[in-house]
């Protein structure tokens, strides 16, 4: 399997979350840029989630149109 390619960039982090991605690093034996590597994975995977394609929206909105009255009473 292929390397993947690295790059540098240069950021600032608050103090306290630098020192607990840091101790996370010693706890765990793993390297900052791993968990680096790995949280930012997590983050954009949750804003992919948090924003719903667009046809699976319009489904969503054409079907409560169709449906409200039967979601109302499967509500109560």
């Amino acid at each position: 399997m292929a390397e993947k390619k690295r790059l540098k960039f240069a950021t600032q982090i608050d103090g306290a979350l630098l020192e607990a991605v840091r101790e996370i690093a010693r706890e765990e034996g793993r390297q900052i840029q791993v968990l680096m590597d790995e949280a930012l994975a997590d983050l954009i995977e949750k804003r992919r989630l948090a924003n719903p394609r667009e046809p699976v929206m319009s489904a969503y909105r054409a079907s409560h149109r169709h449906f409200a009255p039967l979601y109302e009473k499967l509500a109560k």
